[in-house]
């Protein structure tokens, strides 16, 4: 009796979940069958029977019998794909079949249609939908294919499960009668134009890519008439400019793009809106391209005035901000470069947040699974990690102003100045008017001088190799007063306090002693100029203290061949 009962537990225990197995493999019901479908006392009872062509037992074979059957223009067969309930019954036949043919032409021209909401079962359940979704694992009794402008309110084509007749009749998938209701607006504003109901019937026909023969012809036409518009807004621009005061001339500038780019996505919605009105493959890239047009312009407009006042406060941007009467100059000109980029950074999120809301551009190219994933924003933040990060560099050199426009610097043994900071890079001169362009990552990541960060006054060393017998004293005097007699002259403006200059015996060696003479200039900008004048005069000096005193100033040629 004690063998068996651990046998019997064993047993029992394996039957338990034997049993509780059987239980979860069970079909668990979805939800109450009220829930599962709308009631109607009748769906379509003025068409007459059913063809056997239309399947209406899930979304996906119900708008696939309705493009079937509007493919070989059977409207009479696509009207069954409606519910014709507010209209009468002698009727539905005739107004069912123009519906048909109406919706068709919306779907073709405006509702690119996404298959992947369109479930082939009944009760439209998504077995493969991310638990992120609203209604994943969920039965579906209305499915929303697409939401369309329409005034006042805008339009929504819609799938509802609907059941004919009550008990023991089974529910079909059909457009429901809201949608009914709004085709022949929508059809007044996407269906064909006037222009196009004229056009030969041989244009009408499929070409290729699912476009018509006419669109092929009307596309390059029409892209042909905005540029031309752009071209001509152009030209009313540099007339303008011919005629209008010089003061107008920065506003002119400023608005002369945004208005190019106005003139050319204005034409080009005009024609796609009221002249043709291209199918849903076309108007897939159309919206995103108009609604990326107007928000460039504006927001460049914006961008131009806003830099166009900035350099009206400050002056012009070609003025040179390396001399001392124009300190705040530059400290205010780094200072609107930051604005700019921040204001940029900020315009361009702005922008994007307005194309991307009113465009709907990941739904409309099938794209709303990535989007919802986030990989579009991994793989764009990627490939743009380079350029953010140099965006984020400019800011912070323009914020701690480490460099500002116009400083004077010693960039990797270059002298040269700060002409622009730019998102991606910074602009300098050399002394000799050649530029200098630095990445902004490698130029917050390297150590350089900065002659004019906090004082823009500078010593110049001018080091000489001379003779240990050289007359230092008589070199001291003449060098005190070459510069007094550059100080009272056309150089006066751009020499310092004199005091500061000076002159030391920095070292010595087998070839002579180095002597050392201080030049103290105003700014980085002048101290070149300043710097070779007194060399010249020095030398001059120089070479008349060894004639007077017999006594050599600079190594003898013996001595340099040595070194050599």
């Amino acid at each position: 009796m004690f063998t068996s009962l651990p046998s019997r537990l064993v047993r029992l225990t394996l039957s338990s979940l034997l049993a509780l197995a059987l239980v979860a493999a069970l079909p668990l019901p979805l939800a109450a069958n009220d829930d599962l479908f709308f009631e109607t006392d009748q769906l379509n009872s003025g068409l007459g029977p059913v063809p056997d062509a239309v399947d209406r037992e899930t979304p996906r074979s119900a708008v696939a019998s309705f493009i079937r059957a509007a493919d070989e223009a059977d409207w009479a067969t696509a009207a069954h794909l409606l519910d014709l309930g507010d209209i009468a019954p002698a009727e539905q036949r005739d107004v069912g079949a123009q519906y048909a043919e109406m919706l068709h032409a919306v779907i073709e021209r405006r509702a690119l249609l996404d298959w992947s909401l369109l479930i082939d079962r009944p009760d439209a359940l998504n077995t493969t939908a991310s638990d992120q979704r609203p209604m994943a694992g969920e039965a579906r009794r209305s499915l929303l294919l697409r939401e369309l402008d329409l005034d006042p309110v805008p339009a929504t084509l819609r799938l509802n499960r609907i059941r004919p007749g009550g008990e023991g009749v089974e529910p079909v998938w059909v457009f429901p009668r809201s949608t009914v209701a709004d085709i022949e607006a929508l059809y007044a504003r996407y269906g064909p134009s006037q222009l196009e109901k004229f056009l030969p019937s041989a244009l009408q026909r499929d070409a290729i890519w699912g476009l018509m023969w006419w669109e092929l012809i009307g596309l390059p036409l029409l892209l042909s008439v905005a540029a031309m518009a752009g071209f001509l807004t152009a030209r009313a621009f540099r007339a303008m400019r011919t005629y209008f005061l010089p003061i107008t001339q920065p506003i002119l500038n400023a608005a002369r793009m945004p208005a190019i780019i106005a003139a050319v996505t204005a034409v080009f919605y005009w024609g796609t809106s009221q002249v043709f009105v291209f199918s849903s493959v076309l108007s897939t890239f159309i919206s995103p391209l108009v609604a990326i047009g107007f928000t460039t312009a504006a927001l460049m407009l914006v961008m131009n005035g806003l830099g166009a006042i900035l350099e009206r406060l400050i002056g012009p941007s070609t003025a040179d901000l390396t001399h001392r009467e124009v300190a705040e100059a530059r400290q205010a000109a780094t200072r609107v470069a930051a604005l700019r980029h921040m204001l940029t950074v900020v315009v361009f999120l702005i922008g994007a947040g307005i194309v991307l809301s009113t465009a709907d551009i990941f739904r409309s190219l099938g794209l709303s699974l990535l989007a919802s994933a986030g990989a579009v924003t991994l793989v764009l933040g990627f490939a743009a990690r380079e350029v953010l990060g140099n965006i984020l560099a400019s800011l912070q050199i323009a914020l701690n102003q480490s460099a500002r426009v116009g400083d004077r610097i010693m960039w990797q043994d270059r002298l040269c100045y700060v002409e622009k900071i730019n998102f991606t890079y910074v602009l300098l001169r050399n002394w000799d008017d050649t530029r200098v362009v630095v990445p902004v990552s490698e130029f917050i990541s390297e150590t350089f001088d900065n002659w004019t960060l906090e004082d823009p006054a500078i010593l110049r060393i001018l080091k000489f190799k001379l003779s240990p017998e050289a007359d230092i004293a008589a070199l001291r005097e003449a060098f005190m007063d070459i510069l007094k007699d550059m100080k009272d002259g056309d150089l006066g403006a751009e020499m310092d306090d004199l005091d500061k200059a000076s002159v030391v015996v920095a070292g010595q060696d087998a070839l002579g002693i180095d002597v050392w003479f201080a030049v103290p200039c105003l700014d980085p900008s002048t101290q070149w100029d300043v710097a070779c004048d007194a060399r010249e005069r020095l030398l001059a000096a120089a070479n008349d203290i060894a004639e007077r005193s017999d006594r050599a100033i600079f190594p003898e040629g013996a001595a340099m061949d040595v070194a050599a």
